[in-house]
């Protein structure tokens, strides 16, 4: 099944992508539910990645996109290739994180 994964703790999909809504992709607002669509669904055709998402349960900062990008990076053992990606991020320190963490593992891999 093909799909595309939106990670944002508080936007929809419209709120970055004009001309698209959130039936085109499976939502997704923390970590943990980043994990589970991806180990349930298998790697989607593109992901979005928003950096901060708010708060956990204990009420301190939740893991971010970053350490979305760091468990496919590092943890997945996806065959992440052809991963097609966007940082929709406000915050562009994280972007740079995400965008070059990313850019450079994929180019790793197609050697």
């Amino acid at each position: 099944m093909s799909y595309k994964l939106f990670l944002d703790d508080i936007r929809d999909v419209n709120m970055i992508y004009k001309k698209l809504t959130n039936d085109d992709f499976v939502i997704v607002r923390n970590f943990h539910d980043f994990k589970k669509a991806i180990l349930e669904k298998g790697l989607p055709e593109l992901i979005s990645f928003d950096n901060d998402l708010g708060l956990d349960e204990n009420d301190n900062l939740a893991e971010d996109g970053y350490a979305c990008a760091k468990w496919l990076v590092y943890e997945s053992g996806l065959d992440l290739q052809h991963l097609k990606f966007n940082v929709h991020s406000a915050n562009p320190v994280a972007s740079v994180q995400i965008q070059s963490l990313l850019d450079n593992y994929i180019k790793h891999l197609r050697g």
